[in-house]
């Protein structure tokens, strides 16, 4: 289907702004990015319980923020929930990260812990971020009696650059743990350090987004080399999972935006899951751009995707 009209009504939105960081920093490109995303007139999302704690890791406390329904419990499900942002850009607060966070919590009944992972920026790379979600997830499978959650029901997540961090961490828990959780739940992310090329159903779909949305190779070798703090041939399994082997994961769910560079490869990635014998299901979110998630739920795709979240988180 064309892309979204939520999103093609608000193009020329975007003319102008060179970066995302650049666009973000300014307060005049900042309202116009805020618009595009449908920010500025979103309804509000579901109300939540929300306190903020830090989970001990190598390199310092860990900021996590909780979301809890109304409904007490000893035995929720739970969600631990990256945010994106290219390792170097993105958090709490942003749309990606809070309003997911408290949709899932609602639609879920389960408590979401949201991750302030370290950012690639004034000298920090991996394996920091990964060493941070690492320490936030062992965190709530350890403390699950005190978050009054069901230690077996706790699933991960992540969003573009967060589904890598989410993926890399459920790793190697499965690695120095010998433990992984009920479930994987990845929205847009890319998981190679050189992204596949398109397949010939997605090559010409590329061609409809605005350059400002793309990821084109420049743009990806960019973010991994300021990710691994050098050439995209020093990234392990950790850091880039399609990299890894992937034998013994959990269940994996991949929510690929149909309009996107990076569903190249997630698609990928999907066929190694398969061949290493690992359950994936791979979801198709029609219509949608890279970074649907920060487009509020009254989006019909948008809430279709999150009621898929919620369904697995729940189950």
């Amino acid at each position: 289907m064309p892309i979204h009209a939520s999103q093609t009504s608000k193009f020329h939105l975007l003319e102008g702004i060179e970066s995302f960081e650049k666009g973000l920093a300014d307060p005049v490109t900042r309202a116009r990015l805020d618009q595009f995303m449908s920010i500025t007139d979103a309804p509000a999302p579901p109300p939540a319980e929300v306190r903020e704690t830090e989970a001990p890791g190598p390199h310092g406390p860990v900021r996590v923020r909780i979301y809890c329904p109304s409904e007490e419990g000893t035995d929720r499900p739970a969600f631990v929930w990256l945010h994106g942002g290219a390792f170097r850009m993105g958090d709490l607060d942003m749309p990606e990260g809070d309003w997911t966070a408290r949709q899932i919590c609602a639609r879920a009944g389960a408590v979401v812990v949201s991750v302030d992972y370290r950012l690639c920026v004034g000298g920090v790379t991996y394996p920091v971020p990964h060493d941070d979600t690492v320490a936030a997830i062992r965190w709530v499978r350890d403390n699950a009696a005190d978050l009054g959650i069901d230690p077996a029901r706790i699933s991960v997540g992540g969003a573009s650059a967060g589904g890598n961090l989410a993926t890399g961490a459920v790793l190697r828990l499965r690695d120095d743990d010998g433990w992984v959780p009920a479930a994987l739940l990845l929205a847009y992310t890319t998981l190679h350090a050189v992204v596949p090329p398109p397949s010939p159903s997605l090559a010409p779909l590329l061609e409809d987004i605005p350059r400002l949305l793309r990821f084109l190779p420049e743009d990806r070798r960019s973010i991994t080399e300021n990710y691994l703090g050098g050439a995209a041939s020093l990234a392990d399994g950790y850091a880039m999972p399609a990299n890894a082997v992937l034998e013994g994961l959990c269940p994996v769910v991949l929510l690929n935006s149909e309009y996107d560079d990076l569903r190249a490869s997630a698609e990928v990635f999907a066929g190694q899951l398969a061949v290493a014998g690992v359950d994936v299901r791979q979801v198709l979110v029609r219509g949608m751009l890279h970074g649907f998630l920060n487009l509020h739920a009254g989006i019909e795709p948008v809430h279709e995707a999150l009621d898929l979240m919620a369904d697995v988180v729940a189950a």
